[in-house]
Formats: C-alpha cells, sequence, structure tokens
C-alpha cells in the first residue's frame, strides 16, 4: 500500500498571517520524501486559499517523487495543469463556502464536463483520477469515461459517530473498492484518514493507495514533520 502526503494545510499555516513566506510548503514536501512518503498531494483551490501556483511548480520541480494535484475542473485551473504537467490530476468537486472537501465528484451529473477535462489532461501527458463516493454506479462511470485510477473518499467513515454507522460504511468502502478492482481500476482512498482510524482501512487489500494530510500536519506541530510521516508508514505498510 502506497502514502500519498498531502501538505495543504503547511500552507494554510502560511496564510494565516499575511506577509509571511513560512512554513513553506516545498519544505514539507521535501521532508515528507525524505521520510518516506510514496507522493505529494497538493490541492489548488480556484480561491488559492491555502496553495499557491508558485508552490506547486516549485513542488514539481524538487521532487523526486510524484505530485499529485487535486483539482477542479475549471478552465484556468486546467489550464494552470496543463503547463505546470504533474504526473497525476485528481479531479474533486470544489464548492467556495466549504472547508474541506465535502464529497466525490458526481460523475452522473458532471459527465460531459468531466470527460472534456479528462481527455485534455491526458493528452497533456497527466494520469487522471476521479475522487468518488463508495458508490457503484459512480465507479462504473468512472470506468466509463476510460480513468486508469480512482479515489474512494473515505469522509463519510472518518466522521462516523457510532459503531452501527462506522460498520455501515466501512462496507460501503470494502465493496466499492473491490468493484472497482474488478473494474480494472487502481483503488486509492483518502479524506479524513487519522492515526485513530486507520487500522480498518488498510485491511482492505483492494485499497492500494492512501492519500492523507490534516492529520499528519497536526501531529507533525508537535513532533515534527518527518516523524508524524514516519509514524503514518508504519501504520499504513506494516498492516496486520
Amino acid at each position: 500500500m502506497k502514502l500519498g502526503i498531502n501538505v495543504d494545510h503547511v500552507a494554510t499555516l502560511r496564510q494565516a498571517r499575511d506577509n509571511t513566506v513560512y512554513p513553506d510548503p516545498v519544505v514539507a514536501a521535501l521532508l515528507a520524501e525524505y521520510a518516506g512518503s510514496d507522493s505529494i498531494v497538493v490541492h489548488l483551490r480556484e480561491d488559492k486559499r491555502h496553495i499557491k501556483e508558485r508552490d506547486v511548480i516549485f513542488i514539481k520541480e524538487a521532487l523526486k517523487i510524484p505530485l499529485n494535484l487535486e483539482m477542479s475542473t475549471s478552465k484556468d485551473i486546467v489550464d494552470f495543469a496543463c503547463k505546470v504537467i504533474p504526473q497525476q490530476a485528481t479531479l474533486v468537486p470544489e464548492k467556495r463556502q466549504e472547508l474541506t472537501t465535502e464529497g466525490g465528484v458526481d460523475l452522473i451529473k458532471n459527465n460531459k464536463k468531466v470527460s472534456r477535462v479528462i481527455k485534455r489532461l491526458i493528452k497533456a501527458g497527466i494520469k487522471v483520477s476521479l475522487f468518488i463516493d463508495p458508490v457503484k454506479k459512480q465507479i462504473k462511470a468512472a470506468k466509463d469515461l476510460g480513468v486508469e485510477n480512482i479515489e474512494i473518499n473515505t469522509g463519510a467513515f472518518a466522521s462516523s459517530k457510532t459503531k452501527v454507522v462506522l460498520a455501515k460504511e466501512i462496507k460501503k468502502i470494502k465493496e466499492a473498492a473491490k468493484f472497482g478492482k474488478n473494474q480494472g481500476l487502481f483503488i486509492a482512498a483518502g479524506h479524513g484518514l487519522d492515526y485513530e482510524n486507520l487500522g480498518e482501512i488498510v485491511k482492505i487489500r483492494e485499497i492500494e493507495e492512501l492519500n492523507i494530510g490534516h492529520s499528519i500536519i497536526c501531529r507533525s506541530v508537535f513532533i515534527g514533520l518527518t516523524q508524524a510521516v514516519e509514524e503514518m508508514i508504519s501504520l499504513v505498510k506494516n498492516k496486520k
């Protein structure tokens, strides 16, 4: 199982005070790479609330491991991606008022627009993944759109408040991962995962990659980023 580290919230901390250039998400990306991360994830939002174009460009140039750019289907963002050429682009839904991504891309409702963006990104030489909810019809739509990768949204699982809801969400993820794997897709997962709730997810053998950010950056405030990444890697790769 691979692990991608999202460094968005290093930029969030930087943006908390005007006119500062620290902490630098480029440095965070390099530290995560040094600690053993398999890839780096950044989300360039349309409002540029944390990650900036400069961050994406410099991270792409500095890394020896792949850069996974989370992005909307906005023309300006797609134009930028096609100039920078990250190794992977993950299409996610985006609303200005949300604090973080609230759900997966609805591939049924947005099929035509997503299809156009996928074709453009692939033509530019970028591997495309789709961040979708653990719903079979969405997975089937992803397959029909011609992508090879999907990322299952684990947000509902991560926010579960009772054992009953938790069991229901785990079942959804397991069934979605198995269905996607049977469709020939590479299965990643992420959103809301942390050091405490990861155990059930890493047991799902069809999931080949996890993308985690907020919990790692939060832990790094107390113990340092390198150790925080190493601890997460241990949980992901030494699964029982």
